[in-house]
This record gives C-alpha cells, structure tokens and sequence, in this order.
C-alpha cells in the first residue's frame, strides 16, 4: 500500500459525487442471491469487502478453503451460509487480525440448530472447519449486546430452513438499525418475517415474490462527505447519490448529528444536497452512537476541526472492529495536541486545539475507516495518510472524489 500526501486545501462548491451502493446492502443481498438465484441486484457495492463475500459464494464446490482477509461482514454472514450447504465442507479463514476477532456467540447460535462447526486454533475465534448439513432445528437463542453482524447473519438463512426461523435475542440488542435493515431487505423481497419484544420470525420461503432490489448508495462513504461540508466555509454545498430519503441505514442519522454542525441536508430525485448554512454555536456535544458506532471516528475528527469537545458513548463494538478503534483514535489525535480519554465503550474529546503547519502523519492500523475519518482535516493543515489503499475496503474510489472535491 502507499502512503499518501494531501496538501492543505479547500473544499470546491457544487461537485457532484456518486457512491458507490451500501457494502451493508449488499453483502446482505449477495447472500440471499446465492439461496435464491433469480434475485436480481442492482448498485451493488464494489467494495472489497463485497468483492470478497461475491467471491467467496460463487467457489462453492470448487475450493474448500476460503480466505476473507479483513471482511468480518463477510466472515460472519459465510459462517451461517457454509453450515446450511449440504455436503460443503470449508476452512473458513481471513486476516492475522480477523483470527482476533470473537465469532463464539454465533457459532454457538448456529450449533443449537444442528451445525457442525469446529475451531482449528483457538476457541470463540477463526478459522473455522465447516461441515454443512440439512438444519432441522427452528430455535435459537443468542446474545444481543455484542454485534448485529450475529444476528443478521442467523436472519439470512432463515427463510431458506425447511421449519424457518425463530431467534429470540438476550440482553441489551446493540445497533438495532442494522438489524431492522435486514428485516426491511427481507420483507421487502416478500419474506414475511417479523421482529417484536426481541423475538425475530422468519417462516420458510420457497421462492421470493420481488425478484429485483436496487441498493441505496452508503451512508458511511457519506459520512465524510458530511464531515468536510462541516470543516467548509459558509455556503459550500455538494451533492451525493443515489441516496433515499427515508433510508434503511442505520447510519443515516449522519443528517440529524450533522445539523448541529451546521450543515444542511435536503434530498431530492434520489440525490443528496449538503450544505453549510453556519457556524455551530455548540461548545461540547455529547451523543449515544450504540446504533450508529461506525461514524463515530468521523464524528469526533470533525469536532476536532471545529473545536468542539465531544463524549462519545455507546461504542464497545470499536474494540473488535479492524483494530481497536477507540485506541488507534486516541493515538492519532493526540498527535494534533488533543486530550483524548477512552474506555471500554466510550470516547471523549476533551479539548480543542491549534492547528499547524507541520504534515501529520495518520497511522491507519489497515482501517479503512480511520483513512477516510481523518482526510477531512486536510481543510485545516496537510496530511499524510499511511497505506492510503485501505480505503478500497469499503469505497474504493474515495480518493479520487477527493481529489476532484479539493483545490489544486
């Protein structure tokens, strides 16, 4: 990967930028298309996550081992998938730092129906041997407070077992949004499937009555979008597409967050119009993100270039995600002279800062989130970006948007 060098610049007004379709979307979809092949996907992701899940289902019966690398969406959801396919068997491995990540509460969900899944290193973490087999049982119960990721996964086999599916969920449910997104992707392909008093439904479908699903464009890629407009002066507007205005994505309380900014978002023909409309009058903000954890390295590196301090709760999934993010971010922005305090579920801004006009250099921990969250902070001084590609993870052309959004 190459380190990258964003010289201090400034945001051009009315650029136009079309991202890519939700990764989220997505992967959920690429699933579903693999257990009923007449689905039909329009603006899915290109996204290397994407690609990885993609490739992943189509070597079925051509290889049995399978590598994801980083892609715990991807990870997660083939793990559910694999264990229903009669007769697979597959070595389902990824990163040094995906054998890091915990899969034991879905792996143990999945055994209460009758998989057959076994550890190779070490337990609660992959890679995993998986032997797929008919699934008689119905019934399982699974902790909620850990990932959505578990869940969603459980939820997309469900309406393919031959009894459905029935998950009752224990504890405190953590990103309900994600979890409501699938339900939204399911019933809307016609699967009739029903979440109340933490208890999810999904009865057997034979074949989907919707063959067609037009993914929407991703929230997270706008959020940086929306975090540069915040760092823009007065009146600086772009537009993003192709973006609902009533949106599946949990995310997509960036517009809500980001007012507080300053920043104005108006929807219109499947596109997005972000505008600052002012300067915040806010000192300190403080916001519970146990929906939404994926924009908070976006959110507290645009309070940083506001000067606004910032308490960031609700984010014990950080820890598990490509690095522990809580740390890495407290690590590059004290480089910047911020006073930063984390926990196990929380992040806090404490004050705000002087910018200067040395080059930071942004260690990215091969996060592709910690790459995009920092780049806004070009507006304010230059940057480095190490092992700059990372991007490609979720949206891989996010540098050259840039690019075309900055001033030479």
């Amino acid at each position: 990967m190459n380190n990258l060098l964003l010289h201090k610049s400034e945001l051009i007004s009315n650029r136009e930028i079309i991202i890519s379709g939700s990764k989220s979307e997505t992967n959920r979809l690429f699933l579903l298309q693999a257990l009923y092949p007449n689905l039909k996907i329009e603006n899915a992701s290109n996204s290397d996550d994407s690609e990885v899940m993609k490739n992943a289902l189509q070597a079925v019966g051509t290889s049995n081992e399978i590598n994801v690398h980083h892609a715990g969406t991807a990870m997660r959801f083939l793990t559910a998938y694999f264990a229903i396919q009669e007769g697979a068997e597959v070595v389902l491995s990824g990163s040094s730092r995906m054998h890091q990540r915990p899969i034991k509460i879905l792996v143990d969900a999945l055994k209460q129906l009758g998989c057959d899944i076994s550890y190779l290193k070490e337990e609660g973490f992959p890679p995993l041997q998986i032997i797929g087999r008919k699934i008689p049982g119905n019934k399982v119960l699974i902790d909620a407070n850990v990932s959505s990721q578990y869940i969603t996964s459980l939820m997309l086999i469900g309406a393919s077992l031959p009894n459905g599916l029935e998950i009752a969920l224990k504890g405190t449910v953590t990103s309900i949004p994600y979890i409501k997104m699938t339900l939204s992707v399911l019933q809307a392909l016609g699967i009739k499937a029903s979440f109340h008093d933490n208890i999810i439904k999904i009865p057997f479908t034979e074949k989907l009555t919707k063959d067609t699903f037009t993914v929407e464009s991703d929230w997270s890629s706008a959020s940086y979008f929306y975090s540069f407009i915040a760092l823009s002066k007065i009146d600086t507007q772009i537009t993003l597409g192709y973006f609902k205005q009533h949106s599946l994505q949990g995310d997509a309380i960036l517009a809500e967050i980001y007012q507080k900014f300053g920043v104005q978002t108006i929807c219109e023909d499947q596109k997005m119009i972000l505008t600052k409309i002012e300067n915040p009058s806010i000192k300190h903000i403080k916001l519970h993100l146990n929906d939404a954890p994926d924009i908070a390295q976006t959110i507290i590196v645009t309070c940083l270039g506001l000067g606004v301090t910032c308490d960031l709760t609700g984010l014990h999934t950080l820890k598990i995600k490509e690095t522990d993010r809580l740390q890495a971010l407290k690590n590059e922005l004290t480089k910047f002279g911020a006073k930063v305090s984390i926990s196990a579920d929380a992040i806090q801004l404490m004050n705000s800062i002087t910018f200067q006009n040395d080059r930071i250099a942004i260690e990215t921990y091969q996060d592709h989130r910690m790459a995009m969250a920092f780049a806004p902070l070009v507006l304010k001084q230059s940057l480095e970006i190490k092992n700059a590609d990372v991007v490609s993870k979720s949206y891989v052309h996010f540098w050259n948007d840039i690019q075309h959004c900055l001033k030479d």
